[in-house]
């Protein structure tokens, strides 16, 4: 346990800046606390993160299967990962948002398969965990359970964050509508992605 804890703890900074930045899931808890109360907002934001981890889970077994199956599929698919996360990076640096995403496309139905199914449906997580969670798998750890327990952490800092916005919906949400700060999130967190793209592409594993 003691080599995957350095993994564990900048895996869960890292995931804490890329929680608090404003996306989708932001914007759909925001307003439906501000619409539609605390309760069904909560409830939206407990279908969002189950939906990160069925896709936690879907990247483990693919993971595992593809590292027993071929390590130089799995050299390639860290190479695409890197390369997808300098490109996600570069992106927000460069050309940062001035607002949050809306939500006009989300699902219908209850709030909380809204919340399932906006992040259940939605490609662009499974391909970020694909590409941002083998490098947080250090040698010799199991790749599927180590793969879970990543998205386990995300899905918590993204329970623990949303239930912030919920219980300060009002000033949060004057915040979040702030270009000046949307943009700094945004640069920062392409930072993160590019640090971490690099070290995708030049690590051993």
């Amino acid at each position: 346990m003691s080599s995957l804890a350095p993994s564990l703890i900048a895996f869960t900074l890292a995931a804490a800046l890329l929680t608090v930045t404003p996306g989708l899931d932001t914007a759909l808890v925001l307003r439906t606390a501000a619409s539609e109360g605390s309760r069904r907002a909560f409830a939206a934001a407990l279908g969002i993160c189950l939906g990160c981890l069925a896709w936690g889970a879907l990247v483990a077994v693919g993971l595992g299967m593809l590292l027993q199956a071929s390590e130089f599929a799995y050299l390639a698919l860290k190479w695409i990962g890197a390369a997808y996360l300098l490109w996600l990076g570069l992106r927000l640096i460069f050309a940062p948002r001035d607002e949050i995403e809306g939500t006009e496309a989300a699902p219908k139905g209850s709030w909380f398969w809204r919340g399932f199914l906006t992040n259940l449906l939605n490609p662009k997580v499974g391909a970020f965990y694909v590409s941002f969670l083998p490098q947080f798998i250090p040698a010799g750890a199991g790749v599927p359970s180590t793969t879970l327990l990543l998205a386990a952490i995300h899905a918590a800092l993204g329970l623990l964050w949303f239930a912030l916005l919920i219980g300060a919906t009002r000033p949060l949400a004057r915040m979040l509508r702030n270009p000046a700060l949307i943009r700094g999130l945004d640069r920062a967190t392409g930072g993160v992605l590019i640090f971490f793209g690099m070290r995708l592409a030049f690590s051993r594993q």
